[in-house]
């Protein structure tokens, strides 16, 4: 396990801010290596996992990347990344400091302050000025730093003392001053695909600066380690390394010649988090999302609640089961509870809106009110037998007088003739044939008892016999 934890020969990246490693004292203990996220960390842009909607060639970053080596007339230009946490702000920071005639200035908003933005300015105007150098400053978390904090470092942005790379995870249009966003690029970074995901976890199983083929993946433990990420590399990459020491330490044979399983019991034991069986594009997919469906229509909200929380929990799409939840309130609670549509629309709608994870509570309130809610299939019973009709060649015509009479020469057709305006007649309901002759008497709509329904069978009764003149 020395090698694969240890100081070794291929940690040559050193420690996150570029140092390398103070060499181990012989007889010694080792020192620890750089996490393997750092050490996996890109050298150059091509390196980058994702973002390739930024990376295109002559895009700012490209440029900025290229130092001194730059072509074109324009120079660098100041930086906002807004993404997720571990989508590559602090990566893509440091493929840039590494170009030519460049310093590199690393701050943190949580530590620094204005007496901090103005050391590096001056120290910046000096680099520019004597050694023909751009300074790069990269301030993390810029969001924490209050309205006087960014305001300092407007005059070295304007003027180009600095090229500022300032990374946020919050939305720079609330959390940066309208000054320092117009002075800069907004780059706008996204979660990694599974397949990012994947890719980045092969490379750092066989690149020297990662596992070095100490270890190979199974299928399982590998899509385990993509559905926990969340699309995070960083993540990624620990809860990697985290499983690795688990399968060496259950290893009989760890030895530099020995090359372990990494299986789906390591990554749930590293991790605490148990697997879930589950396949978005197969068996399981379809599976689960049916016994949620059955569940909700048999009432069982414990059950109903149970396959949300294993859908949501591997990573389905939030949006699958929103729409899985209004088909639901159609077909199975129908005018039963005439709300139990809104609710759900709502629910679909506000989990685009504020996305997960918080959307759970949102899919969460819609199915407990689906679940619990009296149940009526009627609707859904009338509308396929109307289809089935139509398809089976029954409706033909329409009663003359609901035809459109409003173009020249209707009325010569006889259209409109005897039809009698509902809100003339008693009630708003007029005694007259609506379909066609040969579905007259057809009862698509049946009610049930349950619910709602119970006020509208009635209703409908007398509905029909006004209209039918029974």
């Amino acid at each position: 396990m020395d090698d694969l934890f240890g100081t070794g020969p291929d940690d040559d990246d050193g420690d996150a801010d570029g140092s390398s490693a103070a060499p181990r004292t012989s007889g010694g203990p080792a020192s620890p290596r750089s996490p393997l996220a750092v050490r996996m960390r890109p050298r150059t842009l091509d390196d980058v996992v994702g973002q390739q909607h930024l990376l295109g060639q002559g895009s700012p970053l490209r440029q900025l990347a290229a130092g001194t080596d730059a072509t074109g007339p324009a120079g660098p230009s100041s930086l906002i990344l807004w993404g997720p946490p571990g989508t590559g702000k602090t990566t893509l920071a440091h493929v840039i400091a590494k170009g030519p005639g460049r310093k590199f200035v690393e701050l943190s908003a949580i530590t620094a302050g204005v007496k901090d933005v103005r050391r590096v300015m001056d120290e910046a105007l000096t680099a520019r000025d004597l050694f023909k150098t751009t300074t790069v400053l990269f301030l993390d978390e810029i969001h924490r730093f209050n309205k006087a904090q960014q305001d300092a470092l407007l005059p070295g942005v304007e003027n180009r003392w600095v090229v500022l790379v300032a990374a946020t995870t919050e939305n720079p249009s609330f959390s940066v001053v309208s000054p320092l966003l117009s002075r800069s690029l907004l780059l706008t970074l996204k979660p990694l695909t599974d397949a990012d995901v994947e890719g980045l976890l092969h490379r750092a199983v066989t690149d020297v600066r990662g596992l070095s083929a100490r270890v190979e993946l199974s299928a399982e433990a590998l899509a385990h380690l993509v559905r926990l990420s969340g699309g995070d590399a960083r993540r990624a990459l620990t809860a990697l390394e985290a499983a690795a020491g688990v399968a060496f330490g259950d290893a009989d044979d760890a030895s530099a010649e020995t090359t372990v399983l990494i299986e789906l019991k390591h990554t749930e034991r590293a991790l605490d988090v148990a697997a879930v069986r589950y396949d978005r594009a197969g068996d399981q997919h379809y599976d689960v999302a049916s016994a949620f469906i059955k569940s909700i229509r048999g009432s069982d909200v414990d059950a109903a609640l149970h396959y949300l929380a294993r859908m949501l929990e591997a990573g389905e799409d939030p949006r699958f089961v929103a729409r899985r939840i209004v088909i639901s309130a159609a077909e199975d609670i129908g005018m039963a509870d005439p709300t139990a549509l809104q609710t759900a629309v709502a629910a679909a709608q506000a989990v685009q809106l504020i996305g997960m994870p918080e959307g759970r509570i949102v899919l969460a309130e819609a199915v407990v009110h689906l679940a619990t809610a009296p149940k009526s299939n009627a609707a859904y019973l009338g509308i396929n037998q109307a289809i089935a009709d139509v398809r089976a060649g029954l409706g033909n015509g329409i009663p003359a007088h609901l035809r459109d009479a409003h173009y020249p020469g209707s009325k010569q057709l006889g259209h409109g003739q005897g039809y009698k305006y509902a809100h003339d007649a008693p009630h708003s309901v007029a005694a007259q044939q609506y379909p066609p002759d040969d579905l007259v008497g057809r009862d698509y709509y049946q009610p049930t008892a349950n619910g709602a329904e119970r006020e509208i069978a009635p209703r409908l009764e007398r509905l029909r016999n006004i209209i039918r003149g029974t």
